[in-house]
């Protein structure tokens, strides 16, 4: 009989979550590859972004930065904000969120039932004027927010900033990966938000192998949000981060001396259509940006197959929280990258 074992917090079931191969979607689309697919939305909230959160809190509940009763305040597209309101709640703390503009409806409405306090760009002094003059420029923007959080009294966690953020998958989801697979392991691939995710994973993995390639993908061009498509599928929180302006560069890049060994573009509507293969033929049901990083996975395998005649030994994807995006309409003409 398994031992039995009572939690007294989410805080404490964070992590260790499993690895699968995805063997009958292998079967189906005729891959000499091992994909193994981290479920990350075994973790409390959903996905992968509890660890990050969960880690900012600790880390600065250490450094006395916050107390129980105190207001955590961060930007975020969905996730980070679902999870850090998540910990907050469970941990003894209020949550404030800057939500990105055009976040899913689904996100929108968890983060309202963890009780969330909503904040929009108009809300930010200055910030209206910096998005119409600049865009979306990282430094004057986390200025912006840290300004008003102090003035709120508030603790901006800064997930873009945080090197608690990179730090928690160096501590944990790269340790687990390596673990799982004995290190046999050809190729992470991992979307890009803040970066945290494929930095701290992929720095482990590199220290361990410097053999093992570590791809980012990120949306292509007809997949980015564009006011002018407003009802084209595109994929959420997930940026562009290769050669873009400075003022749009990822800091964890250099600050962790990390450099990934190839990037792939992705089409939204390609990628919804593997999260429809997946759920049908493996039974996984999971999100855009774990859809898409399947869809990479699969092209590497294929390409690989071609150009060497030979098989990988595994394909590493990350997997976030669940989400029904990407069973919109799939008769919708396909766009190809």
């Amino acid at each position: 009989m398994a031992e039995r074992k009572i939690y007294h917090s989410i805080a404490e079931l964070v992590g260790e979550t499993p690895l699968v191969e995805v063997t009958n979607y292998e079967k189906e689309h005729d891959l000499d590859a091992t994909i193994l697919a981290k479920l990350e939305y075994f973790n409390p909230s959903g996905s992968v972004k509890d660890r990050a959160a969960l880690a900012m809190i600790r880390d600065a509940e250490k450094r006395g930065k916050i107390k129980p009763g105190d207001t955590i305040m961060d930007f975020s597209s969905g996730n980070t904000g679902i999870a850090l309101a998540a910990y907050a709640n469970a941990l003894g703390y209020k949550f404030a969120v800057v939500l990105q503009p055009g976040a899913s409806e689904e996100r929108t409405q968890i983060l309202k039932a963890y009780g969330a306090i909503f904040l929009e760009f108009k809300d930010i002094p200055g910030v209206p004027e910096l998005i119409a003059e600049k865009g979306l420029a990282f430094d004057p923007f986390y200025d912006l927010l840290q300004k008003y959080a102090d003035e709120h009294g508030w603790y901006y966690i800064n997930q873009g900033r945080n090197p608690e953020n990179p730090n928690a998958h160096i501590a944990t989801t790269g340790p687990e990966i390596w673990d799982a697979t004995g290190g046999d392991i050809d190729y992470l691939v991992a979307l890009v938000g803040t970066g945290g995710s494929l930095i701290g994973i992929g720095k482990y993995l590199k220290e361990k192998n410097p053999d093992i390639q570590i791809v980012g993908a990120r949306p292509a061009p007809e997949s980015l949000k564009d006011a002018r498509y407003p009802e084209r599928n595109t994929l959420d929180g997930v940026l562009t981060f290769d050669n873009v302006p400075k003022e749009r560069i990822i800091r964890y890049f250099n600050e962790f001396d990390f450099q990934y060994d190839e990037v792939v573009e992705v089409n939204a509507d390609l990628a919804y259509e593997v999260g429809r293969d997946l759920v049908r033929t493996d039974g996984i049901f999971l999100g855009q940006s774990a859809a898409a990083a399947i869809k990479v996975a699969t092209g590497i395998a294929k390409d690989r197959k071609q150009r060497e005649r030979r098989s990988l030994r595994s394909v590493q994807t990350m997997h976030s929280n669940i989400y029904r995006r990407i069973f919109k309409d799939s008769r919708r003409k396909l766009i190809r990258s």
